[in-house]
């Protein structure tokens, strides 16, 4: 091991900088993707709670076929 740090050459510098600037952008989508769920889930649960209940019709059996 020497003393210093050994140094990127620069395929591996450009490299290194690609997939931070990606992570980077994927993290930021990801935050802005929940942060719309989130919204988007409140906004449907304050709508539902103002909404009247709807009563769901009985489920009818299938007539059995005549013999």
């Amino acid at each position: 091991m020497g003393l210093f740090k050994p140094v990127p050459s620069r395929t591996e510098a450009k490299t290194d900088m690609t997939s931070r600037v990606a992570r980077q952008i994927v993290g930021l989508e990801e935050a802005a993707r929940s942060a719309k769920t989130e919204r988007l889930r409140a906004a449907r649960l304050a709508q539902e709670s103002k909404a009247p209940a709807v009563p769901t019709k009985p489920v009818r059996k299938p007539k059995s076929p005549a013999r």
